[in-house]
């Protein structure tokens, strides 16, 4: 089997994965969070009213007419001196204050006790041998480890924890041969996206000699002999090549191994549009080789070709149609999961003789039609369609024959989330993970065939979740859209109208929110605090009008969705403004920088994380121009007008004085995703425009990429800052 899907390219989400078929599902969110502010208390954070001085320059651009105040462009150039100087000041400052919390210490104690524990991811079985991962609870970074078969010897195969002394180097993906013998594997510096691509011989134990550079996006993908695999290739920065225009330069090599890398087989070349990106895979038999190039979140083009004969043309499968088109090939079939005519998503199956869907609809077979339900994933196990959907946001399984004919649906423990489950298309043995906001992660063993399931690995952690409850609730938006929303609280929680709350939001670029345990949660919950989580347009939670509705022309929605969840939790007396903080990392971030600055009456504290929020300027930093199908240009003159509205950082700095919520805003010195300038001249602005006393900081997290850092104990120091923060404001 071979399946050809999307490499995320977001202003991120969710913590990276560590194999390329993750079966254990993070046990915490992003390393991100976001809460609002209204007016101090007595326990309030002591306002900082001397901050470090940041220079405030005349600087203005003129953009279809409309002059655009930018006094902080000096900080957008990271190497310069007086911005590194400003950074070091800024972050010794901010850290200073937090340090001073009443409490931080405890929580501090007690999140450790959280975030250090033992579990292990369900097994990869490659003719035999095994591999999987273990989080250790006296280890900092996740080890992977194999065994020859099932109940085999267990052996080290990476463990980043003996890679560097100070930890800054770390395990990207990986990817083992279809007969275990070879792992390619990708080596990250300060758990950024750039990565190093490194080739391990099993039978040796030692690396082979080549070493592959610019393999951020290398996804490999093996031949059945082993001797190769296909892999997307980036150049590095440098000699005409800029960050912002890098993936238009993606190419689809082939590496044969026992080759320099630099004699690679160019299989496709690259687009030259740096708001595409390129993707290939081979199949399981060798026979079939594919190729996508994305357009944004919400179209992609796909072509085909036999990999046996590679002289051959490009055939088109599915080209020039608004529509995103997913292939899982299985024995000379392709199984194609697309939104094309179908919001929620549908499943075809294709003879590779009738291509080209331009010009042969009738001969694509229709599997499965769109249901009621957003399906999420659709694969080939154990000879069978194996089909994951969302239901109200929560996960659902169900089992076809490949002729779409209906075998069972999985019974999950409750309403939760799942990836669906993990294993090959001609085993019967398959495993899956569930995890809700109750229940941290338990991963089950089941036969494909007869539906017999067991529980194979649960993660332990010191805490009383039956302590804890969710309900789901629905509210309207400003234009009279119905919103999902999931609250989750102490059982005794009383609608006092004083809990302290954080809200947390993503609603951008397809992504789902979904039922998931985290420790962070689960501490605040123990703090006395309530949590919720809207399904925000944007996000793919409802289809792909869910998602369409919430992004280009459209993106206020997301932003009115939110508010209107801050209304309803006080409506409902959960909270108050005096009580209610907002959360968000990356796109997630822009939310709640946006919610601040449109709205900030309704907040006491925000915590935004990584951020994009010069949104006039953000396609020119980092991978920004690939998020122009997300969220539009500037450069065009009606997308102009709905980003100008919006933009944070115009806001703050146009706006004047006004009382914002306190912020502490989460940076990270290596974000190569998300160019850090978007915080550093948005702490800037809030600050010279603070018209009250709440306080406005700025931490950066050193070694750390888009994801935060990948060491437990500093992810442990980030969330006893936040929530000292948080704590000594909402209470």
């Amino acid at each position: 089997m071979m399946r050809l899907s999307w490499p995320l390219l977001l202003a991120a989400l969710v913590a990276c994965g560590s194999s390329s078929r993750p079966t254990q599902l993070p046990v915490d969110p992003p390393p991100t969070m976001t809460p609002p502010e209204s007016t101090p208390t007595s326990n309030s954070v002591e306002p900082a009213l001397s901050y470090p001085p940041t220079r405030r320059d005349d600087v203005a651009d003129v953009l279809h007419g409309v002059r655009l105040a930018d006094p902080y462009r000096w900080l957008e150039d990271e190497k310069a001196p007086e911005v590194q100087t400003w950074m070091e000041v800024q972050d010794q400052h901010t850290r200073a204050e937090l340090a001073k919390l009443s409490g931080r210490d405890a929580f501090e104690k007690r999140l450790s006790e959280l975030f250090y524990f033992d579990a292990i991811s369900a097994p990869m079985n490659q003719k035999g041998r095994y591999f999987y991962t273990r989080k250790h609870a006296n280890k900092e970074k996740t080890v992977v480890y194999w065994r020859a078969g099932e109940t085999g010897a267990e052996t080290v195969l990476f463990d980043p924890n003996e890679w560097s002394k100070d930890g800054t180097k770390g395990l990207g993906g990986w990817w083992p041969s279809h007969d275990g013998r070879y792992i390619a594997y990708n080596v990250k510096e300060n758990n950024a996206d750039e990565a190093v691509m490194h080739v391990f011989d099993l039978t040796t134990g030692k690396d082979l000699p080549e070493v592959i550079a610019g393999t951020k996006y290398g996804s490999p993908s093996w031949t059945p002999d082993g001797k190769g695999f296909y892999y997307t290739w980036v150049p590095e920065v440098g000699n005409g090549v800029t960050i912002a225009d890098r993936p238009g330069f993606a190419e689809l090599r082939f590496h044969r191994l026992g080759t320099a890398p630099a004699q690679d087989t160019l299989i496709h070349p690259a687009t030259g549009n740096p708001k595409t990106f390129l993707h290939g895979a081979v199949s399981r038999d060798g026979h079939w080789l594919m190729v996508a190039i994305q357009h944004g979140w919400n179209s992609s083009d796909v072509y085909y070709k036999d990999a046996r004969k590679p002289a051959a043309a490009w055939t088109p499968l599915a080209v020039g149609i608004e529509a995103t088109f997913d292939v899982v090939v299985w024995k000379d079939r392709f199984y194609i999961t697309t939104n094309d005519g179908a919001p929620r998503y549908r499943v075809f199956k294709v003879d590779p003789r009738t291509p080209d869907l331009a010009n042969n609809r009738k001969a694509w077979q229709e599997l499965i039609p769109q249901s009621d339900a957003t399906l999420e994933r659709a694969t080939v196990i154990g000879g069978h369609l194996v089909l994951t959907y969302l239901r109200n946001a929560a996960s659902e399984i169900e089992l076809r024959t490949l002729d779409g004919k209906p075998v069972r649906k999985l019974a999950l423990p409750g309403i939760g989330t799942s990836i669906g489950l993990e294993g090959d298309p001609d085993e019967d043995t398959a495993y899956f993970a569930f995890t809700s906001f109750t229940d941290p992660q338990v991963i089950f063993k089941t036969s494909v065939a007869s539906g017999k399931t067991q529980e194979w690995a649960r993660i332990k952690l010191p805490i009383d979740t039956s302590k804890m409850v969710t309900e789901q609730v629905f509210y309207p938006s400003k234009d009279g859209t119905k919103i999902s929303m999931f609250i989750i609280r102490h059982k005794d929680a009383q609608r006092t109208g004083k809990n302290p709350t954080i809200l947390y939001g993503y609603g951008g670029f397809n992504v789902n929110l979904t039922p998931a345990f985290a420790a962070t949660r689960a501490f605040w919950i123990e703090q006395g605090g309530v949590y919720a989580i809207p399904n925000l347009r944007g996000g793919g939670e409802y289809g792909e009008d869910w998602h369409r509705a919430g992004m280009l022309l459209k993106k206020q929605n997301v932003f009115d969705d939110f508010l209107a969840a801050a209304d309803k939790l006080i409506a409902d007396g959960w909270t108050s403004p005096q009580h209610l903080a907002i959360q968000g990392g990356s796109n997630g971030g822009l939310l709640v920088s946006a919610a601040m600055t449109q709205a900030p009456e309704k907040f006491k504290a925000v915590i935004c994380a990584v951020p994009l929020i010069d949104m006039i300027r953000y396609h020119l930093f980092g991978s920004g121009k690939t998020w122009i199908p997300e969220y539009g240009s500037a450069e065009d003159p009606e997308e102009f007008k709905v980003i100008a509205a919006y933009s944070p950082y115009r806001k703050a700095v146009e706006n004047g004085q006004v009382h914002y919520p306190a912020l502490l805003m989460d940076s990270a010195d290596h974000d190569d995703r998300v160019d850090p300038m978007h915080a550093r001249k948005f702490v800037a602005a809030v600050r010279h425009a603070q018209a009250g006393a709440a306080p406005v900081l700025l931490r950066i997290e050193r070694n750390a990429g888009h994801g935060g850092a990948d060491l437990v104990k500093q992810q442990v120091d980030r969330a006893a800052d936040q929530f000292a923060f948080l704590l000594s404001l909402l209470k």
